[in-house]
């Protein structure tokens, strides 16, 4: 890939996860967020609620397994102690008394949703959504769904299954911990470590860096109205305590109460390989995994070769014919001369 196309590749994806955070243009209308507990997706939460208040966008939060109210949100409507009817009446309600304005509706799990209206799923979060509501729902991959839900209708495709296929962007966390070890791994060519549950080992829940401090990567998928899918890594740094001024996750320090934006996973200073950085430090262009440049002495060695044809066009007036001189070590051969 050239200069020029991986720079525009790298800021036209940088535009695009800010334009999805930030919710501008009803970009995304249905978010999933695909969380473990190798990463929480909270602090994603926290972000997209954030800018939405900085948006003056109106947060609707419908909570299964949140206790308290997030500071940004706007309407709190505890669905874990009413049924499906009352607290449909209730985001209903709340989305309507902001006719004009945008909304952002968040619901911190759908597994409950998954478990007991698996067959009704499409259509109850589709209800939610118009041209000025946005939907974001976090889905738990390490929470299994009940057996009954499971083989309510043989045919039907699985709950998660249906959620990716309706989602026009797709965020899975993962823990920066994780991603740096498992890339280690690959560089060295050895088998990539499993973390978690997915160690298989006894009394393991939880492997050693889940939900880091520092911050979460981000691997998004987005799917534009024309079909075409949009892939890459992001790294989204922990907000800084209030009123703590520190080192950032890049290396920087921020101000007191400041933020550090959203990155590109490869410009990471402990994600970026030591070929990148010289290649990035040097004069040379990176186009290529190959040098097609000259050195001095090559380009030298190049001037000082006298090809065959070089006396002929002295102007000896003897057409095309080739001028060799025989060296000692050519072996020559009369009939092969002839011929």
């Amino acid at each position: 890939m050239s200069r020029v196309t991986l720079q525009h590749r790298r800021t036209h994806n940088l535009l695009l996860v800010n334009k999805l955070l930030s919710q501008r243009d009803a970009a995304s209308p249905f978010t999933l967020v695909l969380d473990s507990l190798e990463q929480s997706a909270r602090p994603l939460i926290s972000e997209y609620v954030r800018r939405a208040k900085a948006a003056s966008v109106h947060v609707v939060f419908v909570s299964f397994e949140t206790l308290r109210k997030p500071r940004d949100a706007d309407t709190f409507i505890s669905a874990c102690k009413l049924n499906l009817q009352a607290w449909q009446k209730e985001v209903i309600e709340a989305l309507k008394g902001r006719q004009g304005q945008r909304s952002l509706l968040v619901f911190d799990t759908l597994n409950p949703l998954c478990a007991t209206e698996s067959a009704n799923l499409a259509a109850l979060l589709s209800a939610f959504i118009n041209p000025t509501t946005s939907l974001l729902a976090v889905y738990h991959q390490d929470i299994p769904l009940p057996i009954s839900a499971s083989v309510q209708d043989a045919y039907a495709p699985a709950p998660l299954t249906l959620l990716k296929y309706l989602a026009t962007t797709l965020f899975t966390v993962h823990s920066l911990h994780h991603v740096l070890a498992r890339k280690a791994a690959r560089e060295r060519s050895h088998v990539e470590p499993s973390f978690g549950l997915e160690e298989r080992k006894e009394g393991l829940i939880q492997g050693l860096g889940a939900n880091g401090k520092a911050g979460m990567v981000l691997e998004m998928e987005h799917r534009r109205k024309s079909g075409r899918g949009v892939k890459e890594w992001y790294f989204l740094p922990s907000p800084p305590r209030r009123g703590h001024t520190g080192t950032t996750a890049t290396g920087g320090t921020t101000p007191k109460g400041g933020r550090e934006d959203v990155m590109l996973l490869e410009d990471h200073p402990l994600h970026r390989s030591p070929e990148r950085e010289a290649a990035a430090g040097g004069e040379g262009d990176d186009e290529g995994t190959f040098e097609l440049g000259l050195t001095e002495k090559q380009k030298r060695d190049r001037e000082g070769v006298v090809l065959p044809y070089f006396d002929a066009q002295k102007g000896g007036g003897e057409g095309g014919r080739i001028l060799y001189d025989m060296g000692s070590e050519d072996d020559f051969d009369e009939e092969e001369d002839e011929i």
